[in-house]
């Protein structure tokens, strides 16, 4: 059964677990944004967050001037898939780790092998 959480509460623990991230990491992320949405896009409607840009490791000398690079979370479909409010609270954990991660250049193979898939 889905989690019904506003928007608010939702962000907040976006937030939380942006919060969590190493602030060694958490400096790193350059030219980059976090934007929550409440629905993921119509072509992946179960999607819970995705990374787009140009990840850390594909940067060269010639990056720049570029709009930023976006990690965007999904809210309705990670409510639809959690059955508590701890679920929620893990799996928004997990699914900004991935995120920042796919911008460092990690693939989903390698999260897959480190239990964030």
């Amino acid at each position: 059964m889905a989690v019904s959480m506003d928007a608010d509460a939702f962000e907040e623990l976006v937030n939380d677990a942006l919060d969590a991230v190493p602030e060694a990491l958490f400096e790193l992320l350059d030219n980059c944004i976090v934007v929550i949405e409440d629905d993921a896009p119509a072509d992946d409607p179960e999607l819970l967050g995705l990374y787009e840009g140009v990840p850390l490791t594909e940067r060269g000398t010639q990056y720049g001037g570029v709009l930023p690079d976006q990690i965007r979370i999904f809210r309705n479909p990670t409510l639809a898939i959690c059955d508590t409010v701890e679920d929620v609270v893990e799996e928004v954990h997990i699914t900004v780790v991935h995120e920042i991660a796919h911008f460092f250049g990690i693939d989903d193979r390698r999260l897959h092998d480190l239990g964030y898939a």
